[in-house]
């Protein structure tokens, strides 16, 4: 019998053929796919669900574990879920679905695009091995080496196995954060780092730290190192170096004269580097430079005491007060010629001089011992005999050129 219809067109448009087209046949269950099921019945077996298809499918509770207790509790009739299809249609025997790896594959992805953006994900400790942790994060299954674990644990070694057994659980159960070192879905791999979370925290506080830490602010902190070139202080998470010139107005020989490990200690902040992290602090800073108001508390003529701290051919350097120098001009030191001041002065000599020129914006100060010896002629210090003629000069050296002999001589 010949068909009314010349074409599979001609068919479609009649109106059987039009409903034909509008209706969605359900598709076949295919092993691996993700799909949106309801929950139609509970019991001790798992949950019986609704998948569309043409029979009922099955959630056994074997493939529900990575739900917390809650998450179980919680469920009832009507809640709708993501399951995978371990086993489709078979026979007589219902589909096989499954919850755990359903949120696996949604927790590949997740995983994916947090360690492309380079984010801290949480996670659950589930087991300790040899090796490290096991951890179930977004629903799969991933592992934290010993090394990248904040707190390693304790293995017992008493056991013969060679594997030996973690005695340590009190962090089983506990979540952590962690950054994803490696991450290889078709293998399955998915390795871990503890530390680097805690490192990126404290990433981001230090660079909030430095942000909020400016030149010229004075802070309190801790002395944390001692090395031969400065000390290392930390101030709230921001660690900075003291450099030894930077401890005293005085010339400081080592700095472990000055400050201990564990001290305490009110530091000026010299420098904050963003870029690079570095802080500089200061000790010294916390008081007037000793020159700024040397015009306050000397003037020309006025008698000091001062020791003999080095001799050149020129004359001899005296400190007055802390980093105050003066130069005592070998012109000024007898009326006697001599060669060299070593012929009447020896290092570490106390002297009584009067203070002949003052220029503390040039950090110069000039002494004199003859003008001192003229007035009081029962303190004259006689010279050495055999001394030669020597052409004096009225040159007056400046308390940084004082600092320089000494850099040249250590």
């Amino acid at each position: 019998m010949a068909s009314k219809f010349d074409t599979l067109t001609d068919l479609l448009e009649t109106p059987m053929g039009k409903l034909l087209t509008e209706v969605e046949f359900p598709k076949p269950l295919r092993r691996g796919d993700v799909l949106e099921v309801e929950i139609v019945k509970i019991d001790p077996e798992g949950f019986l669900v609704d998948s569309g298809h043409k029979s009922d499918a099955l959630v056994p509770l074997r493939e529900t574990r990575s739900m917390t207790n809650d998450e179980v509790s919680e469920i009832k009739i009507g809640d709708k879920l993501d399951v995978y299809v371990v086993r489709p249609d078979s026979g007589d025997q219902l589909p096989l679905l499954s919850f755990d790896r359903a949120r696996a594959e949604h927790g590949w992805i997740t995983l994916k695009k947090e360690s492309e953006l380079g984010n801290v994900v949480t996670g659950v400790i589930k087991n300790f091995n040899k090796g490290g942790a096991v951890i179930e994060v977004e629903g799969v299954q991933g592992f934290v080496p010993v090394s990248q674990l904040l707190t390693p644990f304790q293995m017992d070694t008493t056991d013969s196995s060679s594997s030996g057994t973690n005695n340590d659980e009190s962090r089983i159960g506990q979540s952590i954060n962690m950054k994803v070192m490696t991450l290889d879905r078709n293998q399955k791999t998915l390795i871990l780092s503890e530390r680097q979370s805690i490192q990126e925290k404290q990433k981001l506080d230090l660079d909030k730290l430095l942000q909020e830490m400016k030149e010229g602010d004075i802070r309190d902190g801790k002395v944390t190192g001692i090395s031969n070139f400065g000390a290392f202080v930390d101030c709230g998470g921001v660690t900075g170096l003291i450099h030894i010139s930077e401890m005293s107005w005085d010339q400081v020989d080592s700095p472990g004269s000055i400050l201990k490990a564990g001290q305490d200690v009110r530091v000026f902040v010299l420098k904050v580097d963003l870029e690079t992290k570095k802080v500089a602090f200061s000790l010294r800073r916390l008081e007037a430079e000793p020159w700024s108001t040397v015009g306050d508390k000397y003037a020309v003529d006025q008698i000091v005491n001062g020791v003999v701290t080095k001799l050149a051919d020129y004359g001899a350097f005296v400190r007055i007060d802390r980093s105050i120098y003066g130069l005592l001009h070998i012109s000024e030191i007898t009326e006697e010629t001599i060669q060299h001041p070593k012929e009447i002065l020896s290092e570490n000599q106390e002297l009584e001089l009067k203070i002949i020129s003052l220029e503390p914006e040039k950090r110069r100060l000039g002494l004199s011992l003859k003008q001192i010896n003229q007035e009081n002629s029962g303190n004259m210090v006689e010279p050495n005999e055999d001394v030669q003629d020597n052409k004096a000069s009225d040159e007056i050296v400046s308390s940084t050129e004082v600092e320089k002999e000494d850099d040249a001589d250590s």
